[in-house]
């Protein structure tokens, strides 16, 4: 099958190289030249690395490259039995280069979106035979990061999202099946990562570095949240947050902060600007934590209970099975512990009481626990036996 791919930026030229190592012949398409050019040269580059280290063979990087086709013209994806199309995050766009590429690619080409957020239905409605539109969303770096998502629409047909999901199981990833809401599983249940972070830094609990230390030294995660919203990139992490909050139709549990929209406005964007929650100048000197274990173990529980209660919510609105969502938690974002089997061995029970007293104590819906918590608290029920 030829594998074609909308996007010669960094997630699109990523996509490319996954499919080329796993020996498909690749079109990838970018109107830019010089993002073409970019992406060959930085191909190139990778390609090198892997054979210095040992990792493939110099004949293995030179059949990966030359299995990538760059093309301007979009008609070049006229062969193609699937297109992943990998551009801005704007529906407008996707649905207007949709239609064009139903009309070029052939009868049976499966269209995909790799948008991490945007109504995979919405894409698809703008297609005469909307059964073969699809999501396909990758992590960055896609040749990295293990987990795809992979999310039927309404019209999605079964024939599609079986060869889909047969595609890229191919290309050993780790895929999940999951429904098409805002956020789909990884970038919905995570959000309070960061929204819990910034009210907790936003009611004066602690500071940015203090936040961080007790997420990776007493939580066990490899970057804490406002590292890595610098990492993200403040300017892109807000506006993700604010379309999750304005597509669940202003739901309090993904509004977003005030802080971090001040953080972006002002152009700290974090670590592409020099300068975000922390300061990456040559000579810059940041804040040290306080390392207080009592301190650091109450940040810790209220952001995990957080976002373990939005890990239950997913599985009672059936977002993903529950062995999805742990697996896209720790295979997407790289969580120490599936939510839900860490919500086994703490107890839903203790859980339930502090989101309970955090609902009592601030009367905000934020805090308000998932009806199947609830029930199988009542129950006595586990996730996993």
């Amino acid at each position: 099958m030829i594998v074609g791919v909308l996007g010669g930026g960094t997630m699109g030229s990523g996509i490319a190289q996954v499919a080329a190592q796993n020996g498909h012949k690749v079109v990838l398409v970018d109107l830019n030249e010089a993002v073409l050019e970019l992406s060959k040269s930085k191909l190139a580059k990778i390609m090198a690395r892997l054979v210095e280290k040992g990792k493939i063979s110099s004949e293995q990087a030179d059949e990966t490259k030359s299995n990538i086709q760059r093309s301007t013209d979009i008609q070049s994806f006229k062969d193609c039995g699937i297109v992943i199309e990998a551009i801005v995050e704007n529906l407008g766009v996707k649905t207007k280069v949709f239609s064009q590429l139903e009309e070029i690619t052939p009868e049976g080409c499966i269209l995909a979106s790799n948008t991490s957020s945007l109504s995979i239905a919405s894409i698809g409605a703008s297609l005469k035979d909307s059964s073969k539109i699809i999501g396909i969303h990758f992590f960055n770096p896609a040749p990295l990061m293990p987990l795809v998502e992979i999310i039927p629409s309404v019209q999605t047909s079964e024939e599609t999202l079986g060869s889909a999901k047969n595609l890229i199981d191919s290309w050993s990833k780790v895929t999940v099946v999951c429904k098409d809401t805002p956020g789909f599983i990884v970038n919905r249940v995570a959000r309070p990562f960061y929204g819990e972070a910034l009210r907790i830094y936003e009611e004066g609990v602690a500071d940015f570095a203090t936040i961080d230390w007790a997420m990776t030294e007493i939580g066990g995660f490899r970057m804490g949240p406002f590292t890595l919203m610098d990492y993200i990139g403040n300017d892109v992490n807000y506006v993700v947050t604010a379309t999750v909050f304005e597509s669940f139709y202003y739901d309090p549990r993904y509004k977003p902060s005030f802080t971090q929209m001040r953080f972006s406005e002002a152009g700290y964007y974090g670590r592409k600007s020099g300068k975000g929650f922390f300061d990456y100048g040559e000579n810059a000197t940041n804040v040290a934590p306080t390392e207080d274990l009592a301190l650091g173990k109450k940040i810790f529980d209220r952001i995990l209970m957080m976002l373990v209660n939005e890990a239950v919510d997913a599985v009672f609105l059936n977002i993903g099975s529950k062995e999805a969502i742990d697996l896209a938690m720790t295979k997407g974002v790289n969580y120490p512990k599936g939510l839900l089997s860490w919500a086994d061995e703490i107890g839903l029970d203790v859980i339930l009481k502090q989101l309970e007293d955090m609902f009592a104590e601030y009367g905000e819906d934020r805090y308000r626990p998932s009806p199947l918590m609830r029930r199988m608290v009542e129950s006595g029920e586990k996730f996993f036996a």
